[in-house]
């Protein structure tokens, strides 16, 4: 595995399961670490829903000179997506070979610059698009997304193994919607349950990220392409995906420190 010249951390945002909201913290992740002062690159790999563009408001395609392709500038960050690529409703019918070779061109034929950290966003599961990433490159270490819900996390652990075997360090687990916020009342309302995904973390002998809550905000600021880590440290709706990104930072910094440590990992 080859690193990726000018790439200092690659972080790869995964979950075992569809509909955990794991595009919504790839996109706010990858904005709060760039307010927080870094360059940062964010990587929509989730080839058959790329749901980044939407969620960054892009509607340009990226220019390339027949080689190389330049990543299109929102907001600071440099975002590249198939969905750039395969606009509109269109379905993406390929196979293993086929997506091997776009995530080799989304890795070493755009023309990212200068990153302290480039997220990327994978599709959900364990498929062919996680093994061609890990295969391509040295990922600093991968972020997961659960929800409380005993069937998320069931699917979480999954995909926690499957970065174990193949080396690939855990930064950590985020519970994502983890409880409704009440409009009025300000009430936390724990719907699916509470204090599951920092037990699992715990089990599994691996960082606990933090909860995010499940608030109108966060769902609208991705349907009109204004992610609420556009916000700002200082927002409330915001406030918990800056402080992903802070123990985001920490980790890496422990994992380069510790050249990847092997983590234990257990049900």
């Amino acid at each position: 595995m080859q690193d990726i010249p000018g790439i200092h951390n690659i972080v790869a945002v995964g979950s075992g399961k569809g509909g955990v909201g794991k595009t919504t913290v790839s996109v706010n992740l990858a904005i709060a670490l760039s307010r927080m002062g870094n360059r940062v690159g964010l990587l929509d790999a989730d080839v058959y829903g790329p749901n980044v563009p939407l969620m960054m408001g892009v509607n340009e395609a990226p220019l390339t000179d027949g080689t190389n392709i330049r990543p299109v500038i929102k907001e600071g960050l440099r975002v590249m997506s198939m969905g750039f690529l395969n606009p509109g409703d269109k379905p993406l019918v390929w196979r293993g070979p086929m997506l091997h070779n776009v995530i080799q061109q989304f890795l070493r034929q755009v023309q990212w610059g200068e990153l302290d950290y480039l997220i990327i966003d994978l599709p959900p599961g364990t498929g062919d698009v996680q093994l061609s990433l890990m295969q391509s490159t040295k990922l600093t270490g991968a972020v997961i997304v659960t929800t409380p819900s005993d069937v998320s996390l069931e699917d979480a652990r999954k995909a926690v193994h499957m970065f174990h075997q193949v080396k690939v360090p855990i930064l950590g687990l985020v519970e994502n919607m983890s409880y409704l916020v009440a409009p009025q009342s300000k009430e936390r309302i724990d719907v699916f349950g509470h204090g599951a995904g920092k037990l699992t973390a715990e089990k599994m002998n691996i960082a606990f990220l933090g909860e995010l809550a499940l608030i109108p905000a966060i769902r609208k600021g991705g349907d009109s392409g204004k992610p609420v880590g556009l916000e700002g440290p200082n927002s409330e709706d915001a406030r918990g995906f800056y402080e992903v990104a802070k123990l985001v930072e920490t980790r890496c910094a422990e994992v380069k420190q510790n050249s990847g440590p092997t983590m234990t990992v257990s049900d």
